[in-house]
């Protein structure tokens, strides 16, 4: 492929459907949880994974 986002995209899409695929019980029970979270624990789930995101990327570039 030339377009490598589109790959990463692929990849993302892949990786994410196999968690209610494979578990869709735990997966409805895993989201049944955040909805109980504060914001604040949200957001900061969201910066960890930005932040291991970005640091991924950095590393294999």
């Amino acid at each position: 492929m030339d377009h490598p986002l589109l790959l990463a995209f692929g990849l993302l899409l892949v990786v994410e459907g196999l968690f209610p695929l494979l578990a869709p019980q735990a997966w409805k029970d895993t989201f049944s949880r955040l909805i109980g979270l504060r914001d604040g624990q949200l957001r900061t789930i969201g910066l960890i994974g930005v932040a291991l995101g970005v640091a991924l990327l950095v590393s294999f570039s």
